[in-house]
């Protein structure tokens, strides 16, 4: 570990503007009106690193708490700025790109690649309807954040209702269910309104730049080089036809098991008949047993000295409180090579699935912390969730260091279930994605009914029952994904049948997958999706039989 990493209540980055983005960036078109091509680069990597440190630790603050107004103050400043960075950066990436021979020998052809499809994203028309972007994403977490569920004579946020969502007690269950929907439905035309401008600003944007449509935008945007929406919807199929029937028949076996008439969207929660497992105790001993476990996990390699940095330089946010956004993510702070971890534990299992999952992210990004270029430090988006969904499959040997005692047997059942129920759901966020963006005019109402439609395709058990908001569609307002991240969200299914390849790896060879896995995050994003699971040795969702032998695999663990 490199002992000189500053804590991060220390982290301090120059605030750019107008004036010293000109700056930096006449010196690096001083260096190419020289030839020297080196130079430029160095220089153009270092400025882009210090962007996004500096960007990075703005909107991490303003996610740590949404009613700051000092860290309202600074997004909105770096919302308004970064479209002028972009246009720097692109216009940058042309003028090397014209001399592609030169390029590729200073920084590889999947580089070049990648800049190719970044300079079909801009143009400086488009940097106020990027500004507004950013300004509606914004206003849909801060909506969200904002969210105040009277509960049993106290106030509760969304993150704050999941353990009442997931009780052992039925009627609990669906009560929570009633109010977390009644949220929603008190703001959905807010909700509606929201999506409706930023589906017509990003037709907008596409329209400007020269596409048909916003979808060969999206793909653009999310750096995919290697595949295109008819693989997508191929990959979507193939969970139709292997995932959906056995995730159907779990849930009927779940339905049986509990002695109930029907199975309920309130129901899907409790995965486990004995009551979901919770975690081993409160967050200072899940933080102690958290570092036994990675030395124990990774006693050849340096997952836990990282780990044990992570926690002594205070690079995690983990605990629910008001006024945080909900959620989890992995940031990153380039210039110092150290990321962030952002959580919302509430007591529940998801406590550990989703610190596993976003380790995962900050050990990838961390290992690859010295590559060459600030392009590979994270993969394509589908890449990176093999590192974090991996890590939820690498761990469970150890798993019983964060659950409940006696649990740890069950929660490896639970996570197996849950993984598998996740892919239709999955499909179907992207499904509907590819819908909205093929018909950008369609009015709210139908975009309703569009999920519901899809919901029932992918989905075929969900029975909202007397919830008539999510009855009527109105589910698909509850992923953020939707809103912020179009198109990021098939991500998730793809690297979990990679991830998948590496849980059953880890049954018969423990220490030599955990040995592909480090090499595998240590590659970060130096290739393509495609490239790197096949340097990996997994097999590329998108081959034939990729799904449905891992999907066989797990229903031999499940009906055993």
């Amino acid at each position: 570990m490199n002992d000189a990493i500053p804590s991060f209540s220390s982290l301090e980055f120059k605030r750019p503007d107008r004036d010293s983005l000109k700056a930096d960036y006449a010196i690096i078109d001083a260096f190419l009106d020289q030839g020297d091509h080196a130079e430029a680069l160095k220089h153009f990597d270092e400025v882009r690193r210090a962007y996004e440190s500096w960007a990075s630790l703005v909107h991490l603050q303003f996610s740590r708490d949404t009613t700051n107004e000092n860290y309202k103050e600074a997004r909105d400043y770096a919302d308004a700025l970064t479209p002028v960075a972009t246009g720097y950066e692109v216009e940058t990436k042309r003028r090397l790109l014209k001399n592609r021979e030169v390029l590729t020998k200073l920084v590889g052809e999947y580089v070049a690649r990648l800049w190719d499809a970044d300079i079909t994203t801009f143009d400086a028309r488009i940097e106020k309807d990027l500004e507004e972007e950013a300004r509606l994403s914004a206003e849909y977490t801060a909506l969200l954040a904002s969210a105040r569920i009277e509960w049993d004579g106290q106030h509760l946020n969304l993150s704050g209702l999941v353990p009442y969502l997931q009780s052992n007690d039925r009627d609990t269950r669906h009560r929570a269910e009633q109010a977390r929907w009644a949220f929603f439905e008190q703001n959905g035309p807010e909700l509606d309104r929201i999506f409706d401008d930023l589906v017509h600003l990003r037709e907008k944007m596409a329209r400007t730049l020269g596409f048909e449509h916003y979808t060969a935008l999206g793909y653009r945007r999310m750096r995919r080089t290697d595949y295109g929406p008819a693989e997508v919807a191929a990959f979507r199929e193939k969970i139709l036809k292997h995932v959906t029937p056995l995730v159907s028949a779990l849930m009927q076996r779940r339905r049986l098991e509990m002695g109930w008439s029907s199975l309920k969207a309130w129901d899907e929660a409790l995965i486990d008949p004995k009551g979901n497992p919770k975690p081993a105790g409160d967050y200072d001993l899940l933080l102690h047993n958290a570092q036994e476990m990675f030395d124990r996990l990774d006693p050849d390699g340096d997952m836990g000295a990282f780990f044990a940095a992570m926690t002594k330089d205070g690079y995690m946010d983990l605990l629910n409180r008001d006024g945080k956004a909900g959620g989890g993510f992995c940031t990153s702070f380039p210039t110092i090579g150290m990321p962030f971890i952002f959580a919302n534990f509430n007591g529940t299992h998801n406590d550990i699935g989703v610190f596993t999952h976003e380790m995962g992210h900050a050990y990838q990004n961390w290992k690859s912390r010295d590559l060459p270029s600030v392009d590979t430090l994270w993969p394509t988006m589908e890449a990176a969730e093999i590192h974090s969904m991996g890590l939820e499959f690498l761990t469970w040997p150890q798993i019983d260091l964060l659950v409940e005692e006696g649990a740890a047997d069950r929660y490896r059942h639970m996570h197996l279930i849950d993984s598998l129920s996740f892919l239709p759901y999955g499909a179907c966020v992207d499904h509907f994605q590819h819908e909205i963006y093929a018909d950008p005019e369609m009015p709210p109402a139908e975009r309703h009914k569009l999920w519901r439609r899809l919901e029932k395709q992918y989905l075929p058990w969900r029975d909202w029952g007397d919830l008539a908001y999510p009855g009527k569609g109105g589910r698909w307002q509850a992923q953020m994904h939707i809103y912020r991240s179009p198109f990021y969200y098939i991500d998730y299914t793809l690297a979990l049948c990679c991830a998948m390849q590496l849980w059953l790896g880890s049954r018969h060879d423990p220490k030599g997958t955990m040995k592909t896995y480090r090499k595998l995050c240590a590659a970060g994003g130096s290739k393509p999706f495609t490239e790197l699971v096949a340097d990996a040795g997994l097999v590329s969702p998108f081959e034939a039989d990729a799904l449905a032998e891992v999907v066989h695999e797990a229903e031999q663990v499940l009906m055993d």
